[in-house]
């Protein structure tokens, strides 16, 4: 099976050279921040191409896409196996981008198709004993560290969201890699060495807002949640709020998808 999506999923010959994320903006940040050979306010003047010569050093410069004719199941294996949030779909013969996959998208479709056929007996299991999800060693941020200190997470962890947490480790806030894009809206970016109850106030656009979930729940209940608040992610808490776990889409998709067909450890 890995051979076969291997055939459909890579780097299709296009006029596309990348694309640029959000991802790529924090660890720009992040490496210029502290740098003394450069200043934040100069990065409005910077070229693309500056950020790709230095972010590409340490970077494969692969762009991963898939053509029009691959499967679904093929999609899937390919955003989990690389790690990413976005799949540009790219005809063979054009180089044009077709369409952008999500795992937003993904699960959405799943959900609504899934209504029409028999549901699949595990749904039925609490989440606790499916084992979905991230446990251990969870990436948090304490609502007083900094905001520098949050990029670092995301730069390190490689997560794509923060649980903000108080002393007693119980959930306050979610602060995403996308609530990173106030930054550059707000021309902000000079000062990150604000507190994160500070980040968290000073946001203007969608906040995704902490949707969470009990270990006791049912693996419908958690997709069903998901899809319903279109987020990308639960926290996973205990009665007291305090942080146990993360269930992303990917996990879910994993799951769902990918471990009945076989396929294991895409995530570790």
């Amino acid at each position: 099976m890995g051979q076969q999506v291997a055939e459909v999923c890579g780097n299709v010959p296009s006029p596309l050279p990348g694309m640029l994320t959000i991802t790529d903006f924090i660890n720009i940040l992040h490496c210029y921040y502290k740098s003394p050979l450069v200043q934040m306010y100069e990065l409005e003047s910077h070229k693309i191409e500056t950020w790709r010569d230095v972010y590409l050093k340490s970077s494969p410069p692969l762009l991963i896409s898939i053509s029009p004719d691959a499967s679904l199941f093929d999609a899937i294996y390919s955003l989990l196996k690389h790690k990413i949030h976005r799949l540009p779909v790219i005809d063979p013969q054009s180089g044009n981008v077709l369409h952008i996959l999500t795992h937003k998208r993904i699960l959405k479709f799943l959900h609504i198709f899934g209504k029409k056929v028999p549901k699949p007996v595990f749904v039925q299991r609490q989440i606790q004993e499916l084992g979905i999800g991230t446990f251990r060693n969870i990436a948090t941020v304490h609502q007083t560290a900094t905001l520098y200190d949050a990029l670092s997470i995301f730069v390190d962890r490689r997560v794509s969201a923060l649980p903000v947490v108080d002393e007693g480790g119980k959930v306050v806030a979610l602060y995403s890699k996308f609530d990173v894009i106030n930054l550059a809206a707000q021309k902000t970016y000079n000062n990150l060495h604000v507190t994160m109850l500070e980040a968290l106030c000073r946001r203007t656009c969608f906040v995704e807002g902490v949707i969470k979930c009990y270990p006791d729940e049912t693996l419908e209940t958690v997709i069903d949640r998901l899809v319903t608040a279109e987020v990308h992610r639960l926290v996973l808490v205990d009665r007291g709020d305090v942080v146990r776990g993360i269930i992303s889409l990917s996990d879910l998709l994993q799951a769902m998808v990918l471990t009945p067909a076989g396929i294991e450890a895409l995530l570790s």
